[in-house]
């Protein structure tokens, strides 16, 4: 999987390879395909012995006879070029082993369908391919072997959980030929497919230099951290990627497979997945990545595809960026990029006082935040259909307005470290107006916060029971009295917990889902109507803490992703789950909030632990 324009334009270009061994004078296909009339083809699974995520890296060991074949897959760090090693790890006879890649070049989003006139050119060390003029070439190879080139069209493979989602379901892929190899016990021979126009690295080099990112990972962690989460901080790489194709600015891909890198999800993402791990040259570069797109005091919601104008349809991406870069300068001094970024973030400030698109503005009547126009979704939660919004929020959003809670203070904070004494004053009076006004969220009859006050209608309150003001205690300023947030915490324990995350919903309010299934619309109409986010459960676990003042009693909340590890995509943590029991993971397979709010909030609390020790 290509990424043309990094880090978008993600293209498919070999969708598998086929794998069968040669031993003790048997074919055993080691594959297995699913195609649209219903056969199955291949029963490769029966010889699969095990499964597992070592260094981060997925690795198969198929049981043939009395051999034993290991398989592994890995990138090169920073380039479009993937490896597939296979290693004979036993035998008593010599075994050889067939790979037949089946290609393609498509967008991640959709099928290929039709004999797609693949340009190719191959001799006896590997294939080159070509899809049509102008497309980007990519080439595969054999570290030792030969090829022989015999190419084959396969019609209608069937993605049975395409069809699951309503989407189109059916691909057709073409082999260019086949690649044969003599395996040597110990000695693994590697299959090279890659889109970059300078050779690949050997393979043996670039597995030995993944190995020792992964063990640099670990090794940032406090020494008492279990396997999982060691596990976590393997996942966290995953998501870090370059913007550009000179490689100098960072971002974050929200999620796999759907997602590119987006702002809201990148500041939430980047305490976890960087400064916590002692990655501060990435959470440096990718908060000035992110500063460099400031427009009108907002950053971009997300960055399209196909490399278009980025969109700027959020009204919190920008807040959490304080957040983040606090968070950063909590963990390291950086005095250079503090004078870098303050006059970026108070112009943020202004543009938010003078108002900017979707009706984002201080309210003067009250110092609060609004936010919102018909037919946009401007907060985290959203899901939209065609025109149809499933959650607006407009009005005063409740997580929206403790994060410009927080935004002013770090504001003014900053403010007196460059001793700039007229922001220091705004930011510590627009605080002071806004802090007193946050009282306006609190339901007395239900113990808990609103989720928007001053709704579409001009006056209206909508209680219904929602997580996002778990992060009004769990963010570093609260305007809640103890006893308040106390409430906060017990009121979503009772109605929004569950092993997997937070529902976005309580069970107990009309419109409640608690199954995403069916085709996009209907996903979409459930994905913050009851849906649990596993994201949500790093700040209920701090605010758990804040609270009732127990980090172990806090961290246990975390312990049962653990599970998840091996329970849906192995070695890291997906989107969401459904909100009713079993709570079946849904969603994106693998998701950087969710990895980074476990982690991040783990790591906070071990800390905590060993303080009090």
């Amino acid at each position: 999987m290509a990424s043309l324009r990094p880090p978008v334009e993600r293209t498919l270009l070999v969708a598998k390879v086929e794998l069968s061994a040669h031993y003790l004078g048997v074919e055993t296909d080691l594959s297995a395909n699913e195609f649209a009339g219903g056969a199955i083809s291949g029963q490769g699974f029966a010889h699969l012995e095990s499964f597992a995520v070592t260094d981060g890296i997925p690795t198969w060991r198929y049981a043939v006879a009395d051999a034993l074949l290991e398989q592994k897959i890995f990138m090169a760090p920073g380039a479009n070029t993937s490896y597939l090693s296979l290693e004979l790890k036993r035998a008593t006879q010599p075994l050889s082993v067939t790979l037949k890649p089946l290609i393609t070049y498509r967008d991640y989003h959709s099928q290929g369908r039709g004999a797609q006139g693949l340009r190719l050119d191959s001799d006896a060390l590997g294939c080159r391919v070509q899809a049509f003029e102008g497309a980007m070439p990519y080439g595969l190879s054999i570290s030792h072997g030969r090829f022989t080139g015999a190419a084959q069209w396969y019609w209608n493979f069937w993605h049975r959980l395409e069809a699951d989602r309503g989407l189109d379901a059916v691909e057709d892929l073409l082999t260019p030929g086949y690649f044969a190899a003599d395996l040597t016990p110990g000695v693994p021979v590697f299959l090279v497919a890659t889109a970059e126009s300078e050779p690949p690295a050997a393979g043996a080099d670039v597995l030995a230099g993944l190995k020792a990112r992964s063990r640099q990972l670990t090794a940032r962690l406090p020494k008492s951290a279990p396997t999982w989460i060691r596990t976590l901080a393997q996942a966290s790489d995953q998501f870090i990627v370059r913007r550009g194709a000179a490689g100098a600015e960072c971002s974050i891909i929200a999620g796999y497979p759907w997602f590119t890198d987006w702002g809201r999800d990148t500041m939430i993402s980047l305490p976890g997945l960087a400064t916590s791990l002692g990655r501060y040259g990435v959470a440096a570069g990718i908060l000035r990545t992110y500063a460099g797109f400031v427009d009108r005091g907002m950053l971009p919601n997300c960055f399209p595809d196909r490399g278009e104008a980025p969109q700027y349809n959020t009204a919190d991406a920008t807040l959490w960026m304080f957040q983040a870069l606090d968070d950063y300068l909590q963990a390291k001094r950086d005095p250079e990029l503090v004078r870098e970024l303050f006059p970026v973030l108070m112009s943020i400030i202004h543009a938010h006082l003078d108002g900017t698109r979707y009706g984002i503005g201080v309210d003067p009547a009250d110092g609060l935040l609004r936010a919102g126009e018909p037919g946009t979704q401007l907060t985290w939660m959203d899901a939209k259909h065609g025109e149809q919004v499933f959650t607006p929020r407009i009005g005063k959003p409740v997580e929206i307005n403790a994060l410009w809670l927080n935004a002013l203070d770090v504001a003014a904070r900053l403010a007196a470290r460059m001793r700039n004494t007229d922001e220091k004053r705004l930011c510590q009076s627009l605080l002071a107006r806004a802090a007193a006004s946050f009282g306006r969220f609190w339901n007395e009859k239900r113990g808990c916060l609103y989720d928007v006050i001053d709704a579409e209608d001009g006056n209206a309150l909508d209680a219904r029971l929602r997580p996002n003001q778990v992060l009004a205690v769990s963010l570093p300023f609260c305007a809640l009295s103890a006893d308040q947030m106390r409430a906060v915490v017990t009121t979503c324990a009772r109605e929004l917990l569950t092993s997997h995350g937070l529902r976005s919903l309580s069970p107990q309010e009309s419109g409640y889902l608690g199954r995403y299934r069916g085709d996009a619309g209907q996903r979409d109409a459930a994905y913050h109507m009851g849906t649990v986010w596993a994201w949500l459960l790093g700040p209920f676990a701090r605010a758990h803490y804040r609270v009732h003042g127990d980090a172990r009693l806090a961290q246990s909340f975390l312990s049962p992703m653990a599970q998840q590890l091996e329970g849906a995509c192995l070695g890291t943590l997906g989107e969401i789950f459904d909100g009713d029991a079993p709570h079946g993971a849904r969603g994106c397979f693998a998701q950087a909030w969710s990895v980074a709010e476990i982690l991040r909030s783990w790591i906070y609390l071990e800390r905590r632990i060993s303080t009090a020790r």
